[in-house]
């Protein structure tokens, strides 16, 4: 693949590509970022990662705008996508479910169950993210010194009912589809280690009280393509 395919797109100009025939990830390790790395790394697809430095607005310059108008990680580029033709892709679902119909790995080739594992990829995309995500921000950020704490108790309880419905999937399966770990797995657990870890609020959710979630997470964690995803990019 000449390197002409990656030079011809303007993020280039802010991460230039030393391995142009690779696929370009440009990221940072928060739960939506470390889905695209550790499903690279589980397929074991060859990659170049870029950091996305939120400290300085990586995410508001022009060259990553250019990638994603939403400035958010995580992107990427296929120089070898859909026909041999470079594909740029943002949304970490969408992403994730490029990379498993790319690979044939970590979704089911039965089509009732593939868009059964799509549902649980958009159960964590419109649910667990958002949820999880306001609850971090009224417990640990900004939102922590607000006095009135019934926004932040409004997504405690929302956040408690979704585990709720994760526990309860997992009662009788190993992972979210079953025997057969996908990416509905991989877009679910990286927030929810988020949510007890960084976000410090496994008490606040009563995270005991979901001991199949808390099973598979530990498995989750325990995988090295997982162990590897979760430093990827790199922070400096």
């Amino acid at each position: 693949m000449s390197s002409s395919v990656i030079s011809n797109f303007p993020i280039n100009k802010k991460w230039p590509a030393r391995h142009p025939e690779r696929l370009q990830l440009y990221s940072l390790p928060t739960p939506n970022g470390v889905k695209v790395s550790i499903m690279l790394e589980e397929t074991g697809l060859p990659y170049e990662p870029h950091l996305v430095n939120f400290e300085t607005n990586d995410q508001m310059s022009p060259e990553f705008l250019s990638l994603n108008p939403n400035n958010k990680i995580p992107a990427i580029i296929d120089p070898q996508g859909p026909g041999n033709k470079p594909l740029a892709l943002f949304e970490s679902g969408a992403i994730l479910l490029y990379l498993a119909d790319k690979t044939g790995l970590c979704i089911p080739t039965d089509a009732a169950e593939r868009y059964e594992c799509i549902q649980w990829l958009m159960f964590q995309m419109g649910g667990i993210g958002p949820m999880f995500g306001q609850l971090g921000f009224f417990n640990k950020f900004a939102g922590k010194a607000y006095e009135d704490k019934r926004p932040r108790d409004r997504y405690v309880a929302e956040s408690k009912r979704l585990l709720g419905v994760v526990n309860e999937r997992l009662a009788d399966r190993k992972w979210i589809m079953g025997d057969t770990y996908t990416i509905a797995d991989i877009a679910t657990f990286p927030w929810i280690r988020n949510l007890i870890g960084f976000y410090e609020a496994g008490d606040l959710v009563g995270i005991n009280d979901f001991p199949h979630v808390q099973r598979a997470l530990a498995e989750f964690v325990g995988r090295p393509a997982v162990q590897r995803g979760l430093l990827i990019p790199g922070r400096g």
